[in-house]
């Protein structure tokens, strides 16, 4: 199993790990809106294990945008936080590992990581530089989320999570909150929201290959 959690004064956010609350849509960081998305994306090891390595490879961030630049940790080997369902920090788990690269040579997911983005998804804005400020890997479970640096419209936090659970179905979940930082996002924040949708349709479409618009 590998698993950690990554937080230092980079973020723009206070509530770290706030996307691994099961009330996040009932109680949100403060002034930040709140949405989650969850759907069966198939069956079996084998499709936990072929999703698990997309979503690891930053699939769902190229469907949105070009990726810049992916700088590791300085420090890999560290002890971080773990966070309870409510998303409050507890015991600290042990995390050590040598960083792992995909074909192109391409840093994958490691807590820590910091990941420039540039694009956009139809008319919302994506760029932007995040951190992975958490990360879990066991055999049924693969997840991590990203939190917001600098430069994105909104601040906040996404939580992606592959479950291959014990009826061999694989779920895909995704979470987040997003406070807007700009004035146009304060003003209509109905804008925020459909970037947010924006963004988790094209993430669904991206890893479940099961998924269709209504």
């Amino acid at each position: 199993m590998r698993r950690g959690n990554f937080q230092d004064d980079t973020v723009d956010y206070a509530a770290v790990g706030g996307t691994q609350a099961d009330d996040l849509l009932q109680f949100p960081p403060e002034q930040s809106l709140p949405a989650a998305e969850s759907r069966r994306i198939g069956s079996g090891e084998e499709r936990f294990r072929a999703a698990s390595e997309a979503m690891l490879a930053w699939a769902a961030q190229r469907a949105v945008a070009e990726i810049v630049e992916v700088r590791a940790a300085a420090d890999t080997a560290y002890t971080g936080v773990d966070f309870d369902v409510d998303g409050n920090p507890v015991a600290p788990a042990e995390l050590a590992g040598e960083q792992r690269f995909d074909a192109d040579g391409v840093p994958l997911v490691s807590s820590g990581a910091t990941i420039s983005l540039r694009g956009r998804v139809k008319a919302y804005r994506v760029t932007g530089e995040y951190r992975v400020v958490s990360l879990t890997e066991t055999s049924r479970r693969v997840s991590f989320a990203l939190g917001t640096v600098s430069g994105a419209v909104v601040s906040g936090e996404e939580l992606f999570a592959l479950t291959w659970r014990e009826d061999d179905e694989v779920w895909l979940e995704l979470r987040a909150f997003d406070r807007p930082t700009r004035p146009l996002g304060r003003m209509f924040k109905g804008l925020v929201r459909a970037r947010r949708r924006a963004l988790f349709d094209r993430y669904l479409r991206t890893i479940s290959p099961l998924f269709k618009t209504p």
